[in-house]
């Protein structure tokens, strides 16, 4: 007999049937233990300075007791807020400089992105995000709680050019028209994932006079801010003075240690809110569900404490990017991929796949291009996410994420090469 399931979890198996990612993350390639397996170029992992970062692990990590307790308490140690608070003030250069409680620690950065969606959204409201996405903030967002995913295209105008604005503006009127519902947030990637740039100060600046006018709060992720290696400055939005823009209480970053230094495995997040004490109160009650586990929390202030340390990875880091990335696009204009250029942060490139299939198979023309190519790619054993689950305006586009081993990212692109064949 079958269990009846809640409609929470009968929604989840619904909308989590067409995601690959864990299927693919179950049989990875390994030269002697899965010969057979995918080659992955489509999760937003840094393996390029893993033997880097574990090296200081393994020469500096002794832990005590404490990490084998509850610590200080859910929201983070004491040290590690300090840590994070200090090394974020060297980077960030924020206009007020953290303290230790303006910091709500996590396990990882999808945690405060559903902290957020909890605390400012009731269900049927809406939270603003431009297209293309990270794909996994649909659920981070609206999963759980309910909270309304506001898209918002832009008709093939710069998602982060002056124009977005105008863009964000029209979509929260529609959809405030059509629902009758509020929108309570709007949120960004910036760097963005998956176009790999950075919002000018500019752009910022308006997308927050926006959430003022209507009474938004404004959300930047900024889990690559490090990961910064082309031309171009990044400006976090902790450094923008917001008098005259928009309440402080409205303003709220994410960073993490999962892509900056290549950890997605050590869980570990911060939400950033210096001017609302009651979003921290908040979150803070809730932060049980998100709690840091103790040996992390230890292993990553010993990383950040560091000075000398964390500023040679940094640069070290951006050299090995900024040569991968290189070596990339060099594959794809060799075989005839176009690519969205102009990208100088993160370690992904967005790729259209669509176009050279087409021109290989004309038949195609009235298929699902997206699907047809992901398809292709998998019967090919390589993975990378499809702009399908991105938002993507324009079918056939996707994301490679090239921060890989040389050896593993040439095998990888050669078999996307195959499967346009």
């Amino acid at each position: 007999m079958k269990m009846a399931l809640s409609t929470r979890a009968n929604g989840v198996l619904s909308a989590s049937s067409n995601n690959i990612m864990w299927e693919v993350m179950a049989n990875l390639y390994d030269p002697e233990t899965n010969p057979d397996g995918y080659y992955s170029v489509g999760v937003a992992e840094n393996l390029l300075m893993h033997e880097h970062l574990l090296n200081h692990v393994h020469q500096h990590v002794h832990l005590t007791s404490k990490s084998l307790t509850y610590n200080d308490g859910a929201s983070g140690s004491k040290r590690l807020k300090a840590a994070m608070a200090r090394f974020l003030n060297r980077h960030l250069h924020p206009c007020t400089p953290l303290q230790p409680h303006h910091l709500i620690l996590t396990n990882g950065v999808s945690a405060a992105v559903e902290h957020l969606s909890w605390a400012f959204a009731d269900k049927g409201e809406g939270i603003l995000l431009g297209r293309p996405y990270y794909g996994t903030f649909i659920a981070d967002l609206s999963l759980r709680f309910g909270t309304e995913v506001v898209t918002v295209p832009f008709g093939g105008g710069d998602p982060l050019g002056a124009d977005c604005v105008d863009a964000y503006r029209r979509a929260l009127t529609r959809f405030e028209q059509q629902t009758g519902k509020k929108c309570r947030a709007l949120l960004l990637c910036h760097p963005h994932n998956p176009l790999g740039r950075c919002y000018s100060r500019d752009v910022l600046v308006a997308l927050m006079r926006l959430c003022q006018e209507h009474g938004m709060h404004f959300i930047s992720d900024e889990v690559y801010a490090l990961s910064v290696w082309g031309e171009g400055q990044f400006v976090s939005a902790l450094s923008i003075d917001t008098k005259g823009i928009i309440d402080a209480d409205r303003v709220h970053v994410l960073w993490g240690m999962s892509k900056d230094f290549g950890a997605n495995g050590l869980r570990l997040g911060a939400l950033i809110s210096q001017g609302n004490k009651d979003v921290r109160a908040a979150v803070d009650s809730v932060a049980l569900y998100s709690y840091v586990s103790g040996p992390a929390d230890h292993i990553a202030a010993n990383v950040l404490e560091d000075d000398a340390y964390t500023d040679e990875y940094i640069r070290l880091n951006c050299e090995r990017v900024r040569e991968a990335y290189e070596h990339t696009v060099g594959l794809l204009t060799q075989n005839q991929i176009p690519y969205m250029s102009g990208a100088n942060a993160g370690f992904f490139v967005w790729v259209d796949l669509g176009t050279p299939y087409l021109k290989r198979h004309p038949e195609a023309i009235h298929e699902d291009v997206s699907e047809a190519v992901m398809q292709r790619l998998l019967k090919n054993k390589v993975f990378l996410a499809s702009g399908a689950l991105f938002g993507s305006e324009t079918p056939g586009w996707f994301r490679i994420v090239f921060a890989h081993p040389r050896a593993y990212l040439d095998e990888a692109l050669r078999r996307i090469v195959a499967a346009l064949q």
